[in-house]
């Protein structure tokens, strides 16, 4: 038996097993794969939902594997959201299963123009990394508030219409985002990673991604992949280069000391949120503080100063105890 398939050997009867019925005034248990679905749920849904994450903070969704209590999860979830384009990997045939017996959404596929998608020349075939465009994931919060909506009717108004508000909150931050990578001096502004997790993110925002290792992390870098970009780095001048939470830094660390045998000395920019968000209870354990934290950390390492937060924000900032950022209009 495959590996990964083990776990879930264990609970099998718990894929058939129908799930209690629950009250109308009882939040709906909804299970989302990744972070950045569950916060985005989180917002739109409101006192409507209890919501849970199944992988969290450092974990990468390329490599997971499920497990007999995740299956659980998904077998007592009123609705289950994942993101779909083979992010979730292995857990996509746990999730095919789970379809055929409750609401269970590819929050991507449904939500984002096929025209918005990168394609890739790997096994993926499509780019899964939507979440670093803002612009892109603010869309799949009508689709969330539409799911509640059905399940949970006199849910619906209010989810429609803190699904809009968070989609203001998302506008702001990407306006934001394009801003500040705008200050970084246009001959440093590539932004050198373990994988290529930022290929949206670059697109959307103006600066050019590099990452040693390709979309999936399932192998890892070569001695080529090594030197080639080390070469990069050392050709271009790159000031900083950043590791990811999910990613052991060890190829980072040998492209620096690579770089340096070419002469060019290059630094640790700090530490992104690429596959996963920050820990629970902290600015970068939400969404809009994975694509702050990371863009304050990539605009001060490469050179730029970062505007003020926009007026929109300023609740989220406030919360989150980074109003010292400053707010404008």
């Amino acid at each position: 038996m495959n590996r990964w398939l083990a776990p879930l050997a264990v609970s099998a009867s718990l894929v058939f097993t129908a799930a209690p019925a629950v009250a109308e005034d009882d939040p709906l248990d909804v299970v989302a794969t990744v972070g950045m679905i569950a916060d985005v749920a989180r917002n739109v849904g409101g006192a409507c939902v209890s919501v849970t994450a199944i992988m969290g903070p450092g974990v990468d969704p390329h490599l997971y594997q499920a497990s007999a209590g995740d299956v659980r999860s998904f077998q007592t979830a009123d609705l289950i959201l994942y993101s779909g384009y083979s992010l979730e990997g292995q857990l996509g045939a746990v999730l095919g299963r789970f379809s055929e017996m409750k609401p269970t959404v590819a929050l991507a596929p449904s939500s984002i123009d096929p025209g918005q998608l990168i394609t890739v020349q790997d096994i993926y075939g499509i780019d899964p990394h939507l979440w670093m465009d803002a612009s892109l994931w603010a869309r799949i919060a009508p689709t969330i508030a539409a799911e509640i909506g059905k399940l949970r009717p006199d849910c619906a108004e209010a989810a429609a219409a803190r699904a809009e508000a968070y989609g203001e909150q998302l506008a702001a931050l990407d306006a934001w985002a394009g801003q500040a990578i705008a200050t970084i001096p246009e001959g440093q502004r590539i932004l050198v990673t373990a994988h290529d997790a930022f290929n949206y993110y670059g697109r959307a925002y103006g600066i050019e991604v590099a990452g040693i290792q390709g979309i999936s992390t399932e192998s890892e870098a070569g001695v080529a992949d090594i030197r080639e970009m080390a070469a990069l780095v050392a050709e271009r001048q790159v000031p900083a280069v950043f590791i990811e939470s999910t990613i052991n830094p060890r190829t980072i660390q040998a492209v620096i000391d690579a770089a340096r045998e070419r002469g060019h000395t290059v630094t640790i920019g700090g530490e992104l949120y690429s596959d996963a968000m920050g820990a629970e209870g902290t600015a970068g354990g939400t969404y809009i503080g994975m694509i702050y934290e990371n863009t304050r950390a990539i605009v001060a390492a490469l050179g730029g100063t970062p505007p003020a937060l926009p007026a929109a924000l300023a609740d989220w900032a406030e919360t989150w105890d980074v109003a010292a950022a400053g707010t404008g209009e």
